[in-house]
């Protein structure tokens, strides 16, 4: 069973994708797994090339020094052809109601007025296509998604449906796994939120590559609140894997204690990273690896697809 999931690189990976997937894939990942960095996903806004370009081997870099199989991991853009060629068949196949429908796209057009509206990127539309093209062309049988993407997945289930049912079976129709409650870890300065990698505002986000006293900073710095409290706590917790001890009253301690917990958990990672950063040989080695076994897996199913819709 091939299990498919993605990390956009929309800003450096922080505390919350490390202790919530990261770390997860390296543990539970199977040698069939698929795991890549979204970097097309990245475009469906404003962005700055160079900026997109270095978070993507970043995160490449994170997911290699977490301990993920290399031979699962991949770069989206590095299937570039492979996946515009079948996004374009299962466009052919989607509906403008289907793709409209999907509640991210409702959501962010709905936030410029009519007026601007025709400044709303294609892209936007068009992106869980792009998804479902990801999901497909893998054969992922599973793919472990939050609450908020159980919509994409059902997008790439019907249209694998659809394709199968008029030209032929080629698609494996995946299944959404959410996977069970794990880490959510909030904003330090705001744990009304979760912490973000593309937060405007950083004080309250950990990210892996932060160096040492810089995270035990923004420990020390976080709200002193019961639900402030609590988030540490958990925090505590996802990297030690025991329950924290009552703190009430002793928050300066709690904070000191959670600001080791996540120093120690980080730091062979954060290591790992900076070595493979500074080379890129190797790294590049590793990503070419990877995308060669994602382009050979992929390469029977495209070529069916296009068989079977009259394009070859």
């Amino acid at each position: 069973m091939i299990r498919l999931s993605a990390i956009t690189p929309s800003g450096h990976v922080q505390l919350g994708n490390y202790l919530g997937a990261v770390r997860r894939w390296a543990r539970e990942g199977t040698p069939d797994d698929v795991y890549f960095i979204s970097d097309l996903h990245a475009m469906t806004s404003s962005h700055n090339p160079a900026k997109l370009r270095t978070l993507t081997r970043e995160q490449f870099a994170v997911l290699i020094a977490t301990g993920v199989d290399p031979h699962s991991v991949c770069v989206q853009s590095d299937l570039v052809r492979e996946l515009g060629a079948l996004t374009w068949v299962l466009e052919c196949t989607c509906t403008y109601g289907e793709a409209a429908r999907m509640t991210q796209f409702k959501e962010k057009s709905a936030k410029t007025n009519s007026a601007s509206r025709s400044s709303v990127r294609l892209s936007l539309l068009t992106y869980p296509v792009l998804m479902a093209a990801d999901i497909l062309l893998q054969g992922a049988g599973e793919v472990p998604v939050g609450e908020d993407q159980l919509q994409h997945v059902e997008l790439a289930r019907a249209l694998a449906r659809r394709f199968n049912g008029t030209y032929g079976e080629v698609f494996t129709v995946p299944k959404a796994v959410v996977p069970k409650a794990g880490a959510r870890i909030k904003d330090l300065a705001d744990p009304a939120r979760k912490m973000a990698k593309s937060a405007r505002d950083s004080t309250g986000t950990v990210f892996v590559l932060d160096p040492p006293d810089l995270v035990r900073r923004k420990i020390r710095r976080a709200v002193s609140s019961p639900e402030g409290i609590a988030n540490l706590a958990d925090v505590l917790t996802a990297c030690t894997g025991k329950e924290a001890e009552d703190f009430t009253d002793r928050y300066a301690e709690l904070k000191d204690v959670v600001a080791d917990a996540v120093i120690e958990e980080l730091r062979p990672v954060r290591e790992r990273t900076v070595e493979l950063l500074e080379d890129q040989p190797e790294l590049d080695r590793i990503r070419a690896s990877g995308a060669s076994r994602a382009r050979s897996r992929a390469q029977h199913t495209l070529d069916a697809a296009l068989r079977l819709s009259g394009l070859t």
